[in-house]
């Protein structure tokens, strides 16, 4: 697909004059500096709309957020899947979170096809982005865990719902947008370590220059191996009388943890949810306020300073924590905003082919020795993970498709990103897109990974390793920013 602006009109026309002023207001719509600047009319007036649904799988349903699956025995706090649609002239565009861990890209589709058939709306109108919580029913492959049949199978059936529901409530608004700072709570995981150390990986290997901070302190660290996004991005969405409708938020902090053992959870992306609606006193309001929290460029970040040794907190705390700062730092951003109620809406669209990197015939024969024949069930270490991996990878295509989209809501520009991503990319495509604000999304529109720089590939550790969990090219970011910059350059 040609990237580039895509017009998304609502039915076909009946004769060639209707044709012919359908593609002119198309010009118009996606055109502003051209077309509309041409006969002096001013942005269309702005609707939304915003609805959840509830997507808390049984008990029992299992989890894939470790390395190895566990199946789930409590329920913490309820998952969601969350959706804002915005509507200018005849374009639309709608964002759905969800609580989840990883959405595969076929599922993604599965989820577009299913909202097209029955709103109209097209696979590029739509970002669905899964939040990255580590508590939630497993939809995708990582690891030792498979995805619970069940459960991927049911809930095609609410994410759609929530969109129907959200355009239902389609209503007059206004909406805004800035952003704010929130240092203390990111860190870059990755920590290089120190020349001359001996530093034996996981896997049991020698040669990386980096490691997780899994086991700091220690020794051999160095210091952070990247930088971090402290960006605390809001878009605020309100009725035309003011009332708070709906707020999407994004912050690039892979997730928190500390949930209790067995339990389901939305992490501190559904208590910063609840925590924001406290502080703006809209939790009794018909309808609902919405308010959404999506990952941002956050493949090495958490919340973990390696310099200081961990205090042991309460399950749940940490969480508590992030989410109290996080939505302070919001509603301090929401104040100081001047909503309008006209905005032009536009849509990129393209796809990225990237290399898999697929092991040898010897490495798969080593692997499968090492493997003897046992299944997943029996098998708990990093070698033995790896090598499962590598059986599992040999059978891979040589290429995959990856969906690249770009939303655009007047001078901002909203990237979605199909995997896990590094904050030095995220910094370095807002920097290509400046003085244009622009957030980033991850986990949007399918799920491939980590997708490291070329410069962190180098120095080795687990976001590099050559796993199900980062199996691409290491060229990848590259051209994934190429098309990213050929989307920005859009009028």
């Amino acid at each position: 697909m040609k990237p580039g602006l895509l017009p998304h009109p609502r039915r076909q026309p009946k004769s060639s004059a209707v044709g012919f002023l359908l593609l002119w207001l198309a010009v118009v719509v996606h055109c502003p500096r051209t077309a509309a600047a041409a006969v002096n009319e001013p942005a269309p007036l702005l609707r939304a709309g915003a609805a959840t649904s509830v997507i808390t799988p049984r008990i029992g349903t299992v989890m894939n957020g470790g390395t190895a699956p566990v199946v789930s025995t409590h329920v913490h706090d309820e998952l969601h899947v969350r959706t804002l649609v915005l509507e200018s002239g005849s374009n639309r565009l709608a964002f759905v979170q969800i609580d989840n861990c990883l959405i595969d890209r076929p599922l993604m589709d599965l989820f577009k096809e299913r909202i097209q058939a029955v709103t109209g709306l097209a696979a590029s109108q739509i970002c669905i982005a899964a939040t990255h919580t580590h508590s939630a029913g497993s939809l995708t492959a990582a690891h030792l865990a498979e995805p619970d049949l069940g459960y991927r199978e049911w809930i095609p059936g609410p994410v759609v719902d929530s969109v129907r529901r959200a355009l239902h409530q389609l209503a007059p608004a206004e909406i805004a947008w800035g952003k704010g700072t929130l240092p203390q709570h990111v860190f870059n995981r990755r920590i290089r370590v120190k020349p001359g150390t001996s530093y034996t990986n996981l896997l049991g290997q020698v040669g990386d220059q980096a490691k997780m901070n899994w086991s700091s302190p220690s020794p051999e660290d160095q210091d952070f191996a990247g930088p971090v996004d402290p960006d605390v991005f809001v878009l605020s969405v309100r009725h035309a009388h003011g009332e708070p409708l709906a707020l999407f938020a994004n912050y690039s902090l892979h997730y928190v943890g500390g949930t209790g053992a067995g339990e389901i959870s939305a992490d501190y992306f559904g208590e910063f949810c609840n925590r924001i609606t406290d502080r703006l006193g809209v939790s009794r309001q018909d309808p609902p306020f919405v308010p959404i929290l999506s990952n941002g460029t956050s493949g090495d970040i958490n919340n973990v300073d390696f310099r200081k040794p961990r205090n042991r907190v309460p399950p749940y705390a940490q969480i508590r924590r992030v989410a109290e700062d996080l939505s302070a730092e919001v509603a301090r951003v929401v104040s100081t905003l001047s909503h309008t109620n006209r905005v032009i809406l536009a849509t990129g669209a393209t796809e990225v082919r990237v290399r898999v990197r697929k092991p040898s015939a010897q490495q798969v024969q080593a692997a499968r020795d090492l493997l003897g024949g046992r299944p997943a069930s029996d098998l708990r270490s990093w070698p033995e993970i790896h090598a499962r991996d590598q059986v599992l990878l040999a059978d891979y295509p040589d290429e995959l498709a990856l969906p690249i989209q770009l939303f655009r809501i007047g001078n901002l520009r909203i990237a979605q990103w199909p995997g896990e991503i590094f904050a030095e990319t995220g910094l370095a495509l807002k920097k290509f897109a400046a003085p244009r604000p622009l957030l980033n999304v991850s986990l949007a529109n399918g799920w491939f990974g980590y997708i490291p720089p070329p410069s962190q590939h180098a120095l080795g550790a687990y976001e590099t390793w050559r796993l199900r969990t980062s199996p691409l090219e290491t060229d990848a970011i590259p051209r994934i920013l190429d098309a990213f910059h050929t989307l920005l350059r859009e009028p």
